[in-house]
C-alpha cells in the first residue's frame, strides 16, 4: 500500500514539474519577444586642457639631520700644515690643510715665463725689420745650404765606403776558401802518415810476438796498476773514432777540388778541422798509454823497452803536425766567419744608408727652403696669419697659466661648505693623495635619503628638483635638489637599490631626524601643453588614437603623444584645447541581466541531486 502511494505521488510530482518548466520557458521567450535585446551604453568624457605636465620619479626614505663628507685633496704630496681641529665649527672655504706646492709654484712660474715669451715674440713680430735680424736670417740660409752640400758629400762617401767594405769582405772570403782548401790539402799530406804511424804503434807487433803493441804495454804493467787498462781502452777507442772520421774525410777530400762550390769547400774545411782534432786526441791517448807504461816500470827500477822511446818520439812528432793543422784550419774558419759578419754588417749599413739618406736629404732641403721662406717673410714683413698664430699661442699660454694656478690652488685643501669638523685624519708630514681624507666634515643642513630601484635611478641626475612630503607633518611640502646618487647599488633578495640624497631648499623645525619622507623627483616638465587623462589614449600597433563623441556616437581620431606621467599624457597633434575625449565606456545589457536572473530559478521538488 505504501509502495502504491509513493508511486502515485512521484508521478504527480513529475507532471507538476514539467508543467512549471513549460510555463517559465514560455514566459521567458515571450518577454524576449516583447522587450527585444536592448543594450544601454554610457560614456565618461573629459576635456582636452592646457597646463603643466610634470614627470617625476617617486621614492621614500628617511630624514638625516646632517651629511658627513670626507674632504679629500685634488693634489698629491707631503702635507706641510693642518689648520683645523676636531669639533671646530668652520665656514665655507676655510683652509683645512696645505700640501707641498713647490712643484706647482714652479709650474706657475714656468707658465708665466712662457706667456711672457709668447707676448715678446708677438711684439718682435710686429716690430719693423732691423739690419741685424736680416743678417742673421741670411747667415742661417747660407749655413743651411752648406749643411746640405756637406750632407750630400758625406752620404756619397758613406755609401761608397759600404760598397768597398762589401767588396773587400767578399774578396777576403774568396781568399779564405782558397787558403782553406790549401790547408786541407796540406793536412792530407801529413794525416795519412800519422794514421799509418798510429796504427803501427798501437796495433803493430813490434815486440816480436803476435801480440799487439797496445796489449803489450798494458800487460807489462797491469799487475802493478789496473789503471793501465783504462788507458788501453781510451787509446783503442780514440783510434777507432779517428779512423772512422778520417776515412770519410779522406774520401770526401778526394771527391772535391778547389773549383767546387763554396758550400762544399766550407764543409770540407769544417770536416778536416774535426778530423784533425780527432786524430790529435788519438795521438794524445796513445802517448798517455806508453808514458804510463814507462812510469810504472821506472817506479820499480825496471827498464822499459827501448822501442817505447821510439814510439813516444813518433807520437811527439804527430802531435806537432796535428796541432799545427788544427790551429791553421781554425784560423781559416774564423777568417771566413769574420769576413761573413763584416760583409753582413756592411750590407745592413748600406740598407740603412739607402733608407735614411733620402730622408736626411729631404730634411736638409726642407731646412734650406724654410730659411729661404723665412728670409722672404722678414723682407716682406709679417702677414695676418703669423700674427693670428702668435695671438693663438698667447691664448694657449694664458690657458696653461690658468691651469697651473688651479693646480697650485688644489694644493690648499678648503672646506666645500660650512659645518663642523667631526674628525681630523691627517697631520703635518703625512703623505696625501686623491684618495686620502684630510678631515671629515659634517653639515647642519637636513637632507632626505631615499632608495630607488635600478630602473628609476637611471632616469635621474644630480641637480634635479624634488618635492618632499612628510607623514608626521600633515600638509608640509618642501622643495629640494638631488645632491648625490650612489654609483654602487645594494643587492637585497635579488633586488638592486641605489641611495639618493636630496638637499632641502629650506629648513623647517618640525622636520626631525629619522622621520619618514616621500620624494617626487622631477625628471621632466612642460608648461602650457595640451594633455588628456591616460585612460583616453589607446594604441593600435605603433599608432595612438582617442575616441570622441559625434552625435553621441564614438569615433576614433589618431593623435601623436609626447610626455606622460601616472595620470596625464601630452598631445602634440590631433586635438585642440576644449575637445571632448572618451575616458571610459560603460555598457549595460537588459537581456544579460534577465538571463542572469533566470539562471537562478530553481524548480520545487527538482533541486539537489535530481530525481530519487
Amino acid at each position: 500500500m505504501f509502495s502504491k502511494i509513493f508511486k502515485t505521488t512521484l508521478q504527480h510530482k513529475l507532471i507538476t514539474g514539467i508543467i512549471l518548466l513549460v510555463i517559465v520557458a514560455g514566459g521567458y521567450f515571450g518577454y524576449q519577444w516583447l522587450a527585444g535585446d536592448e543594450n544601454t551604453t554610457q560614456y565618461i568624457i573629459a576635456a582636452v586642457e592646457k597646463g603643466t605636465l610634470i614627470v617625476s620619479i617617486s621614492g621614500s626614505g628617511q630624514v638625516s639631520a646632517s651629511n658627513q663628507v670626507d674632504v679629500k685633496p685634488k693634489a698629491s704630496g707631503e702635507i706641510t700644515g693642518v689648520y683645523v681641529m676636531s669639533g671646530q665649527e668652520i665656514g665655507a672655504g676655510t683652509l683645512l690643510a696645505a700640501i707641498d706646492a713647490r712643484g706647482a709654484e714652479r709650474a706657475v712660474r714656468d707658465a708665466e715665463t712662457s706667456l711672457e715669451t709668447a707676448k715678446l715674440e708677438l711684439d718682435k713680430l710686429l716690430e719693423p725689420l732691423d739690419e741685424l735680424t736680416l743678417l742673421q736670417a741670411e747667415s742661417a740660409l747660407i749655413q743651411a745650404k752648406d749643411n746640405l752640400t756637406k750632407l750630400k758629400f758625406t752620404q756619397e762617401s758613406k755609401h761608397q765606403d759600404a760598397l768597398d767594405t762589401i767588396k773587400k769582405a767578399e774578396d777576403n772570403i774568396k781568399k779564405a776558401y782558397e787558403d782553406g782548401f790549401n790547408a786541407v790539402a796540406n793536412a792530407f799530406l801529413d794525416l795519412p802518415n800519422v794514421m799509418a804511424g798510429l796504427q803501427d804503434i798501437l796495433f803493430g807487433t813490434s815486440f816480436g810476438s803476435s801480440q799487439w803493441n797496445l796489449d803489450y804495454y798494458s800487460d807489462a804493467v797491469k799487475s802493478y796498476d789496473k789503471k793501465v787498462i783504462q788507458y788501453q781502452d781510451d787509446a783503442s777507442n780514440a783510434y777507432q773514432t779517428a779512423r772512422k772520421v778520417y776515412d770519410q774525410n779522406f774520401a770526401d777530400y778526394k771527391s772535391t777540388s778547389r773549383f767546387s762550390d763554396i758550400v762544399t769547400i766550407e764543409k770540407l774545411i769544417d770536416q778536416t778541422y774535426e778530423t784533425s782534432k780527432s786524430i790529435a786526441e788519438s795521438v794524445k791517448n796513445a802517448n798517455n798509454l806508453i808514458q804510463f807504461y814507462q812510469d810504472k816500470l821506472t817506479e820499480r827500477n825496471l827498464k822499459p823497452n827501448s822501442l817505447s822511446n821510439t814510439h813516444l818520439s813518433s807520437l811527439n812528432t804527430y802531435t806537432g803536425k796535428t796541432n799545427s793543422h788544427v790551429s791553421g784550419l781554425l784560423s781559416i774558419k774564423r777568417s771566413i766567419q769574420d769576413n761573413k759578419e763584416t760583409k753582413l754588417n756592411a750590407e745592413r749599413s748600406l740598407t740603412e744608408i739607402n733608407q735614411n739618406n733620402p730622408l736626411d736629404l729631404a730634411a736638409a732641403e726642407r731646412s734650406v727652403k724654410e730659411r729661404e721662406e723665412s728670409l722672404v717673410k722678414l723682407k716682406t714683413g709679417p702677414d695676418d696669419f703669423d700674427i693670428r698664430a702668435k695671438k693663438i699661442t698667447i691664448r694657449q699660454r694664458e690657458d696653461a697659466l690658468t691651469t697651473a694656478k688651479q693646480t697650485l690652488a688644489d694644493h690648499y685643501v678648503r672646506t666645500p661648505f660650512a659645518g663642523v669638523i667631526a674628525k681630523v685624519n691627517a697631520k703635518k708630514g703625512d703623505s696625501a693623495s686623491a684618495g686620502t681624507a684630510i678631515a671629515t666634515l659634517v653639515t647642519k643642513q637636513k637632507i632626505a635619503e631615499i632608495s630607488l630601484n635600478e630602473v628609476d635611478v637611471a632616469k635621474i641626475k644630480v641637480g634635479q628638483k624634488a618635492t618632499l612630503t612628510f607623514d608626521a607633518v600633515e600638509g608640509l611640502s618642501i622643495t629640494g635638489e638631488v645632491a648625490e646618487i650612489d654609483s654602487l647599488g645594494t643587492v637585497a633578495q635579488g633586488v638592486v637599490t641605489y641611495a639618493v640624497k636630496i638637499v632641502f631648499d629650506t629648513q623647517d623645525e618640525r622636520v626631525k631626524s629619522g622621520m619618514s619622507v616621500s620624494a617626487a623627483i622631477i625628471t621632466d616638465a612642460k608648461q602650457d601643453t595640451l594633455m588628456v587623462p591616460n585612460s583616453a589614449v589607446k594604441s593600435q600597433g605603433d599608432a595612438q588614437y582617442v575616441e570622441i563623441l559625434v552625435d553621441n556616437i564614438s569615433q576614433s581620431r589618431p593623435v601623436e603623444i609626447g610626455l606622460s606621467n601616472d595620470t596625464m599624457t601630452e598631445i602634440t597633434s590631433g586635438l585642440k584645447e576644449g575637445d571632448k575625449v572618451v575616458t571610459q565606456t560603460i555598457t549595460s545589457s537588459a537581456s544579460q541581466t534577465q538571463s542572469q536572473s533566470s539562471s537562478s530559478l530553481r524548480i520545487p521538488g527538482l533541486g539537489g541531486g535530481g530525481m530519487r
